[in-house]
């Protein structure tokens, strides 16, 4: 083995353990939890928060004069897209994160 490769062999191995240092186990059970939680809240907030502001319009229109509209159903719908919208980018990135790692390990 001349020490040109020797070398570029040592520095392959710690660009690896510097890289498995900054990306931490994504490959462990505590990780899939927390990124289903945190998943599952990305889109139950927003569905939460149009549900509530929905049912505060609703009751300030029935004070006033009665509506064809049920802004609780229509904003409880539009909350619920924008956090599917929001989960399905934050998967998207994550995923795209493991891939470029996955690509530079192979490369």
């Amino acid at each position: 083995m001349n020490e040109k490769s020797f070398s570029k062999n040592i520095s392959q191995k710690a660009a690896r353990m510097l890289r498995a240092k900054r990306i931490g186990n994504r490959n462990g059970v505590w990780f899939g939890l927390g990124m289903m939680g945190l998943v599952g809240w990305s889109v139950v907030v927003p569905t939460l928060l149009g549900a509530m502001l929905g049912v505060w319009i609703d009751n300030r229109e029935t004070q006033s004069q009665s509506s064809n509209y049920s802004w609780t159903l229509m904003l409880l719908i539009i909350g619920l897209i924008i956090g599917c919208l929001n989960a399905w980018r934050w998967v998207a990135k994550e995923q795209q994160e493991m891939r470029e790692d996955r690509e530079d390990n192979n490369g």
